[in-house]
């Protein structure tokens, strides 16, 4: 029965990843229509909203008054919380404009050796060796998946910078998430941070904005950016990361990497050759290190 249960978190988690490795085409096929990164994320967000608002009164009609309700403070500390994954969409979006989706996703796979930097600042932790090597590996990995030597001069280095900067802010979501109205349901959680990322996105949409707001959008690519970038993959998440743990939960859903790449190569005809390919598993062996109980290897 545990075996199943595992089995059945893996495959959630794994489909969750899945999606989220998709959704970088999406957009980039979205620019290639001339929408813009506003366009883009204000669609997204929208619909996002609406479908977490269906899943949420689902839920309330199952639980009925089970259901615990967010008091004000959590709903505030969900929002501002919210506004980095917003953030996280925003400048993401910005890195896909610049450079290669094969490229843009390695970029925002720093969130492993950010997040170590975060724990060791915010928390006054020293990190083990563990994470170390973890940090040492995916360094290394990100300079050969990024091919750094031969595309120095080609890069693009806004791209560079957007990537970064949704990194930082993808690990200050995960950070704050994980310890932000733990009391309340997943669903309920999930709805307020992208209404506090909706605010963020509209703020961006209204600065950057400067042609007619082309609401085609909303019917070619929002809702399809809806479902595998603010629907699909955090509810299956929510679902499956009980079951295999934060361990083995991370450790699938670096799947994300590997699928972006490939749908960018096989969609997008982005090229990708075997020193970036090592680079992509150098990267996803360090999440692994990052991620392995060593203490429980030990004890079987």
């Amino acid at each position: 029965m545990h075996r199943n249960s595992v089995l059945k978190g893996v495959l959630l988690v794994g489909i969750g990843a899945t999606s989220y490795g998709m959704l970088a085409t999406f957009v980039k096929m979205a620019y290639g229509e001339g929408f813009t990164t506003a366009e883009v994320t204000v669609s997204q967000f929208v619909y996002g909203i609406v479908g977490m608002l269906i899943i949420n009164a689902l839920q309330k009609i199952k639980k009925g008054n089970d259901v615990i309700k967010p008091s004000p403070k959590n709903i505030l500390q969900l929002m501002l919380a919210g506004t980095s994954l917003g953030l996280t969409s925003v400048f993401y979006y910005l890195t896909i404009k610049y450079i290669p989706v094969s490229i843009a996703i390695i970029l925002l796979m720093q969130t492993v050796w950010m997040g170590v930097l975060f724990e060791m600042f915010l928390e006054k932790k020293r990190p083990s060796i563990q994470k170390i090597i973890s940090v040492i590996t995916v360094l290394t990995g990100t300079a050969l998946a990024t091919d750094l030597i031969e595309n120095s001069a080609q890069l693009n280095w806004s791209g560079i910078f957007w990537g970064l900067l949704s990194a930082a802010s993808f690990t200050t979501t995960m950070i704050t998430a994980n310890k932000v109205a733990l009391g309340i349901s997943s669903t309920q959680r999930s709805l307020h941070m992208l209404i506090g990322g909706t605010i963020i996105v509209f703020i961006y949409t209204f600065v950057t904005q400067t042609t007619p707001f082309n609401y085609d959008v909303f019917i070619k690519w929002g809702i399809l950016l809806a479902l595998f970038g603010t629907i699909i993959p955090p509810l299956l998440f929510n679902i499956g990361f009980p079951f295999t743990g934060i361990g083995l939960g991370s450790i699938v859903s670096a799947l994300e990497l590997p699928v972006s790449v490939l749908m960018a190569y096989f969609i997008l005809n982005e090229k990708v050759n075997a020193i970036q390919w090592f680079g992509i598993a150098l990267i996803i062996l360090a999440i692994m290190i990052m991620n392995i109980d060593y203490k429980r290897f030990r004890k079987l």
